[in-house]
């Protein structure tokens, strides 16, 4: 098959599929802690691997947002390794028959990435191959640029991350929901303070529900006024002290204000 024609046939797939319109509704009732999500009900959700002594092992989260382009975090990315993205999971143990895992052809970690004061912690990661879109494998939308959204705007965060803190890693995908917390409110002193930047989004803090290690990268799910899902946030950091730690929400890396760099480098690679 001809260059033109993979291109046009992965166009003509992922027109049957809108972003963030899913196959399978999720879960949406509040919860006292994270459960287990409903399979397939968060399509776009990856699970970042990395090669270790032969085999694959789960590092972080992440979000497709085109047919061969996944949304992560920069501090999971390290220059060492050599990592792939498996797409349409539910049970990281499972060999799930609907899951495909993809190697990573390039991946672009933000130019101003700084890991001591965790800002801009951002990547995008173009797969080897387009994937077929299906039930099991969706793309999120993008939100607007600038977009902020208000304070207790309900979203969810999805992942494998540990489920209490030290403890395990989620064998399946759990999600939670997490209100926004708006800028305001997360940098005050005994919140976040000055450590919250406006490139950020806050959301939790109720100390119950949080993200933990093993979510980074993953995405915070806020669904538009059309009911589309869109990735308001990448998973950054929360507290050292403990996961779900009152005032202390996690923080993500604020989608909205690096719309320009996500298509900068989508466009050019």
């Amino acid at each position: 098959m001809t260059m033109l024609k993979c291109v046009v046939l992965a166009f003509l797939v992922a027109g049957v599929y809108s972003c963030g319109v899913q196959d399978v509704p999720p879960l949406l009732s509040r919860v006292v802690g994270g459960v287990d999500a409903r399979p397939n009900s968060w399509p776009w959700q990856i699970s970042l691997q990395y090669s270790k002594n032969g085999d694959w092992g789960h590092t972080c989260g992440g979000t497709l947002i085109a047919t061969n382009w996944v949304l992560t975090a920069a501090h999971c990315i390290s220059s060492s390794r050599t990592y792939r993205v498996v797409l349409g999971k539910y049970n990281l143990n499972d060999n799930e028959p609907n899951s495909v895992a993809i190697d990573a052809e390039k991946i672009f970690v933000h130019e101003k990435w700084n890991s001591l004061f965790i800002i801009n912690d951002i990547a995008l990661i173009k797969l080897k191959e387009h994937v077929t879109l299906s039930t099991s494998i969706q793309m999120a939308c993008l939100p607007l640029d600038g977009l902020e959204l208000p304070n207790d705007y309900p979203c969810y965060i999805t992942g494998w991350g540990r489920i209490y803190t030290n403890g395990p890693l989620a064998d399946n995908l759990q999600q939670a929901l997490l209100p926004v917390v708006s800028y305001d409110i997360c940098s005050k002193p005994d919140w976040w303070g000055g450590t919250v930047k406006r490139t950020m989004v806050c959301a939790g803090g109720d100390g119950n529900l949080s993200g933990c290690n093993g979510d980074s990268g993953g995405p915070l799910n806020c669904q538009n006024a059309n009911r589309a899902w869109e990735v308001h946030g990448i998973v950054s950091f929360g507290s050292g002290l403990k996961c779900n730690m009152a005032k202390k929400p996690t923080v993500f890396t604020r989608v909205s204000a690096y719309i320009d760099w996500i298509n900068a480098i989508m466009t050019s690679n």
